[in-house]
């Protein structure tokens, strides 16, 4: 079976046809500059209409090759605000792009709102729930254990019935898990509802994953990353910062009652205003056999899970930064809830300024592949020397260069995450949500294994926190460099019969 080929899905002439960047035609894609996507909203026409600016036009399609995305000429235009519209909505959405970036970038923002809001009360609920702070962290690990465990049922759910649906009743149990964590009375209670919490935010993540793929491809794809991490990166700006001021007139059940408003902001919106984009002749009705199938095509591509675990495993040092830095900033070092919300924001800043030079400037002008190993060896360097400081091999570290050491590692993650999303999707075009599904789900239940283990040693060290930085960016680049191979330009951009046209351009970048 070649590489990045998922058994059922169409042949490879339909992919070809996908709104991919720079495409021609079918068999002309690698003939195509690489890095120059399609404007948003602009796609190749029909005989005798106009192409993209610059272009006398669109070949002509052969009639025996079915388009991904069928657009009959007598089927008008779908309102982008009717919740039952199941034609094809690329078009309505690329010209509402700033809208649709907003709604994905709020669905991406699932994640850092309950979890970096709550942050700030890690210590408080020790004290209120009578429990050590290793049985708290636990409470982080069932949140991201639930949205990993989600994100693989939901992900081929939404390949079979559509985006919307699932993601509507995902968002309603989340509204609803949230606000029981804010009545736990014990911390085994708050422990299994954030777990419900979890499964149901799954649901934005892996799906606005998904919507991205059927709207984009290549570059394009990367670019849009990239953008959305402006939106989402502003959620860890802003949300431990909101949890800081919540603390100040209430106590952490405040911050779940927050929770629960946002929540029900966004179900309204997705409701209103984001349309189905994948259409009834796209889905797999096959049952639970063909996801079974699809998920097995995807297992076995060796290069999009050497991608997925790479992510997976930087993302692993993300997340322990964020579970033990409360403890490190505020036990250790001294700091209050303010200043260490104070902190995080700054850090989360550099991640989005980092995200946004990765798509405004580096992302057609420089492999992704590169762009990824440069991200990764500043991760490693970063972690090393908090590494260092936590031992002692520099004398008393204070509080500046430990921030520093954290702000670096985490503005590296701004082409790291993106990145890493873009040349795993690349290597599929159909059964997208169970390819992100996969991605989230690995990234998840790796970052849920590296939390308690920040915590092994207490409250009184960040050397654990550290080591486990430390030795996931080791394993990273060990699976980056062994699966995904990049000095071999065909295996890292994938020229098999499965791969889209716009990835076999990226193979002459």
């Amino acid at each position: 079976m070649p590489e990045g080929h998922i058994p059922g899905s169409a042949p490879a002439e339909s992919n070809t046809a996908a709104p991919t960047a720079g495409h021609a035609g079918p068999g002309k894609a690698a003939e195509q500059r690489p890095g120059r996507p399609e404007p948003a909203g602009r796609r190749p026409g029909p005989t005798g209409r106009p192409g993209p600016a610059g272009r006398p036009g669109s070949p002509e399609q052969p009639q025996s090759q079915p388009p991904s995305h069928p657009k009959p000429q007598t089927q008008p235009k779908p309102s982008p605000t009717t919740p039952a519209s199941t034609a094809p909505a690329s078009t309505a959405l690329r010209r509402t792009g700033l809208l649709v970036t907003l709604i994905l970038g709020g669905l991406t923002a699932t994640p850092p709102l309950a979890m970096d809001m709550y942050l700030p009360a890690l210590p408080e609920v020790t004290t209120s729930l009578h429990a050590p702070a290793t049985t708290v962290q636990l409470t982080l690990t069932a949140c991201l254990a639930g949205m990993a465990l989600g994100q693989l049922l939901i992900g081929p759910m939404s390949d079979r019935w559509g985006r919307r649906r699932p993601l509507l009743l995902g968002l309603a149990v989340y509204i609803v898990a949230t606000a029981l964590c804010a009545l736990a009375p014990t911390i085994e209670t708050l422990i299994a509802f954030r777990l419900v919490q979890g499964l149901a935010g799954s649901a934005g993540i892996v799906i606005a994953r998904a919507v991205v793929r059927d709207l984009y491809d290549g570059d394009a794809m990367a670019r849009f990353f990239s953008t959305l991490m402006l939106i989402s990166g502003v959620a860890p700006v802003v949300a431990p910062l909101i949890g800081g001021q919540v603390l100040r007139v209430t106590d952490w059940r405040g911050v779940f009652v927050v929770l629960t408003a946002i929540g029900i902001a966004l179900l309204a919106i997705v409701w209103a205003k984001l349309p189905e984009t994948l259409t009834p002749a796209e889905r797999h009705g096959g049952g639970i056999g063909e996801t079974l199938h699809a998920m097995r095509g995807l297992l076995t591509d060796r290069v999009f899970m050497g991608y997925t675990l790479a992510g997976g495993f930087a993302f692993a040092a993300l997340f322990a930064y964020i579970s033990a830095s409360p403890f490190v900033i505020q036990e250790i070092y001294g700091a209050s809830p303010q200043t260490f919300s104070l902190l995080f924001g700054v850090n989360s800043v550099g991640l989005v300024v980092v995200g946004q030079i990765n798509g405004k400037i580096l992302v057609g002008r420089v492999s992704l592949d590169k762009v990824f190993a440069v991200g990764l060896t500043v991760v490693a360097v970063s972690a090393t020397a908090l590494l260092l400081m936590s031992l002692g091999v520099f004398g008393e570290a204070g509080l500046v260069p430990v921030s520093a050491a954290l702000f670096v590692l985490m503005s590296a993650m701004g082409v790291t995450l993106p990145n890493t999303q873009a040349l795993a999707l690349m290597r599929v075009r159909h059964a997208a949500g169970s390819a992100s599904a996969l991605l989230g789900t690995s990234s998840f239940l790796i970052g849920a294994i590296a939390s308690p283990l920040v915590g092994v040693a207490g409250e009184d060290t960040a050397v654990p926190m550290a080591v486990v930085q430390v030795a996931a960016t080791l394993v990273a680049a060990v699976c980056f460099v062994a699966l995904c191979r990049p000095w071999n330009r065909r295996t890292a951009v994938g020229t098999s019969k499965g791969m889209t046209g716009s990835t076999v351009e990226g193979a002459e970048s």
